[in-house]
């Protein structure tokens, strides 16, 4: 009698084991759960995809986890079992850092669907989501380009492989081909001494726009910046509440939107290992508020171009 009680409570313990393929009901999602590096409660990148997580739990009435500080490829193995534990099937990585640390470990979690940000690494079970960032650093170089003064603009950034750092290079000068662009990276996203000193450099060389592409800094340099009354470039989020007058524009990238666009096609068993790519035409991408100190006319200019963007896939100094 005991021996065939053991034999039935061992066959539930594996009917209801969260990794066994039974479990998972393949294409529609159980679970959801995220990865950061940091924290959910930064200003800007971290934030957003929490938000993401969150309407992912409303959308589709399913519980959804997050774990913090998950930086190595050992933190990364035990979150994703304690996940999988726990019967989540479709892992989101917040960074760029865990593109190869999900396909060497994908093919153990072979029913769940691994998702992360701004990389060339797939596997069959490992998407990568990438946003075409070059065209939001051009319009916002523009925008630059026409408020400097003193023809002085500068660029702090995390690193250099960012693409919003070369179109807006080259945004600003397009618009305004006599002003210089002084470029500094602190190869870290989260460095914001180091993206102040290079600020406080930057400022003392009379540069009067600055655009500070790095999550953890932005918010803290756009502040800055507001106190020595010049202008700023918002990175990720619309960063205008911080000085709707000192703010010009922001580079926004809606990464929430993502989360649920991603978790839909999961979900319809539409999503498939491979690199995906999101441009200012799928609506992930867009220029926040403008400063009432841009110019009407010149507001209308940028949106118009952006328009024929979204048409035509040229920038304005590929057109004709």
């Amino acid at each position: 009698m005991l021996k065939k009680l053991f034999i039935l409570v061992l066959i539930g313990i594996i009917v209801l084991l969260p990794g066994c393929n039974h479990y998972f009901d393949e294409g529609k999602i159980q679970r959801v759960g995220m990865l950061v590096e940091t924290s959910i409660h930064d200003q800007s990148w971290g934030k957003k995809g929490y938000k993401g997580l969150l309407a992912i739990r409303d959308e589709f009435d399913v519980d959804v986890y997050f774990k913090e500080g998950v930086k190595t490829e050992q933190d990364v193995i035990n979150a994703v079992d304690e996940l999988v534990q726990k019967g989540v099937n479709l892992i989101f990585g917040h960074s760029s850092t865990y593109g190869k640390y999900f396909v060497d470990i994908s093919e153990s979690y072979p029913d769940v669907q691994f998702v992360y940000f701004n990389g060339g690494y797939y596997a069959e079970n490992v998407t990568s989501l990438n946003f075409n960032a070059n065209a939001m650093g051009y319009f916002s170089g523009m925008v630059a380009g026409r408020m400097t003064k003193t023809n002085h603009v500068g660029i702090v950034a995390a690193y250099e492989w960012q693409p919003e750092v070369e179109g807006f290079y080259e945004g600003v000068k397009y618009q305004n081909p006599d002003a210089e662009v002084h470029v500094d990276y602190v190869n870290d996203w989260n460095d914001e001494k180091n993206a102040l000193d290079s600020y406080e450099k930057m400022y003392n060389e009379d540069v009067d726009v600055v655009y500070p592409a790095g999550d953890a800094f932005s918010a803290q340099m756009i502040k800055q910046a507001s106190n020595d009354g010049i202008y700023a470039i918002g990175y990720v989020s619309d960063q205008s509440q911080i000085d709707e007058h000192a703010v010009l524009t922001s580079t926004v990238q809606h990464v929430d939107m993502l989360y649920e666009l991603i978790a839909e096609k999961f979900n319809n068993g539409k999503l498939a290992g491979e690199i995906l790519t999101f441009d200012l035409q799928d609506d992930v991408i867009t220029l926040g508020k403008f400063s009432p100190e841009v110019p009407e006319e010149f507001q209308e200019k940028v949106e118009e171009d952006i328009e024929n963007y979204k048409e035509t896939g040229l920038l304005p100094n590929e057109q004709g």
